[in-house]
């Protein structure tokens, strides 16, 4: 089942930032008192009374005049009405009620989607509690009184966030067909690619990137399967600012991957593979997702018989991380290779949810440990007892050790690399957790 997606809007210097990094852990977003400099991650997995939901920081408002923050905040806010579930809109006590959040609030009402008011930098309740209850007046519910940077009133939040979660992931998850996310920058041919699988111009295709207007779910039917993709596409609109453009499509990318099963990451052959397209791959590898690289206008490339495998070489190379994805090169223009594309998505999604019964596992651990010794340190060495598979989409594996200091990372890849020798796994990745047994 998909976890939620959770949405953090606001105006500049408000504390999106310092909440986001609060409930996220760690200092992900950078915070200065600079409007307008958050970058880097701008999403992170928050687990609140055994619920995990994603948590997507909006952010990116580069305030000139209070024209353009108002217009990049109602931006802001549409993305998260887009692809939240819930939005966390959050305001600033010691500012007061702006013109811009009651703009907002309009838009967010209309919208229908849940919305939790947060009132921010209320480090004293007894003092600032009467300036809160001014935010009534956006008539978008009871505000939240919360100071992100002390952490006061964060658990009250989450209460109300969460309240908002149950019937969306029950309406999700009685859907059993698979879902197929498309994903990739801006104009490398997403929707031209589902349109070709659909047979009809079913979504909206320009030669200006970010011309498609929502996430839109495409039924498809092949060989008496149904499948459902999504097109996460661009924006609404065209954005001036390039970091602003690649910060949105990562957005729509994140929560796409959130509900896919098997995720398509269209590269454009014309232009190779991208520092981009790494970083919009890396968020289906982290969530482990069944992956394919789509390479596409391959009917654009002049090719001699070493192209393939040039291509197939520096995709390998900048995708690294994920060297067990599938890579098919298409042309979503003139129909090449694209019917392949289910059969693949069938392979990876049989892959994603393969069980190995524990006894096997054991035998190709006790091979392996044969064939390369466990690592030691300091006169210790590290000892494999067992291991075995207690998950599936993606499989995951637990791996019982004597010291989990003594796991090297080098190891598990070698063991990781031995389970696909035997059983392929292609197009997925697998997970691992090294648990202690002591005293054996």
């Amino acid at each position: 089942m998909s976890k939620p997606v959770v949405a953090i809007v606001g105006r500049p210097n408000v504390g999106k930032s310092t909440l986001f990094n609060a409930l996220a852990g760690e200092r992900i977003s950078i915070v200065q008192d600079t409007p307008g400099v958050t970058r880097d991650r701008i999403y992170a997995d928050v687990n609140w009374l055994n619920m995990t939901f994603t948590l997507i920081d909006t952010g990116g408002i580069e305030p000139e005049s209070k024209d353009i923050i108002l217009s990049q905040m109602r931006e802001q806010a549409q993305i998260a009405i887009d692809t939240a579930d819930v939005i966390i809109f959050i305001t600033d006590v010691r500012q007061g009620l702006q013109d811009a959040d009651a703009k907002v609030a309009d838009m967010l009402r209309r919208s229908h989607k849940p919305v939790v008011l947060v009132v921010n930098k209320v480090d004293s309740f007894e003092k600032f509690m009467p300036d809160v209850y001014e935010f009534y007046n956006l008539g978008i519910g009871d505000p939240v009184a919360i100071s992100a940077s002390s952490k006061l009133g964060i658990g009250d939040m989450l209460d109300e966030v969460t309240k908002h979660f149950s019937q969306e992931a029950a309406d999700e998850s009685e859907d059993d067909r698979p879902k197929i996310a498309v994903v990739g920058k801006p104009n490398v041919g997403k929707s031209s690619l589902i349109n070709h699988l659909v047979g009809e111009e079913r979504v909206i295709v320009s030669e200006i990137a970010g011309t498609t207007r929502d996430a839109i779910d495409t039924e498809i039917t092949y060989h008496d399967r149904e499948y459902v993709f999504i097109d996460t596409a661009g924006l609404r609109r065209k954005s001036k600012i390039k970091e602003e453009l690649e910060r949105f499509s990562i957005i729509r990318a994140v929560t796409a991957v959130e509900r896919a099963d098997v995720v398509v990451v269209v590269i454009d052959a014309t232009e190779g593979v991208t520092e981009q397209d790494a970083k919009i791959a890396g968020i289906a590898h982290e969530r482990g997702k069944g992956i394919i690289i789509a390479v596409n206008k391959w009917d654009a490339v002049e090719k001699d018989d070493k192209t393939i495998y040039k291509h197939t070489d520096k995709i390998r190379e900048v995708l690294s991380f994920m060297p067990y994805a599938e890579i098919l090169f298409i042309s979503a223009k003139t129909g090449q290779r694209t019917q392949k594309l289910f059969d693949m998505i069938d392979v990876v999604l049989e892959n994603n949810s393969m069980r190995v019964a524990t006894g096997v596992l054991n035998e190709i651990m006790s091979e392996a440990v044969a064939m390369q010794q466990p690592p030691s340190d300091k006169g210790k060495r590290l000892k494999l007892y067992y291991m075995t598979q207690v998950a599936v989409k993606p499989p995951t594996f637990v791996i019982f050790v004597n010291d989990k200091q003594l796991m090297h990372f080098s190891y598990t890849r070698y063991l990781e690399n031995r389970i696909r020798d035997a059983f392929g796994f292609q197009g997925t990745s697998l997970k691992f957790i090294i648990r202690e047994r002591k005293g054996e």
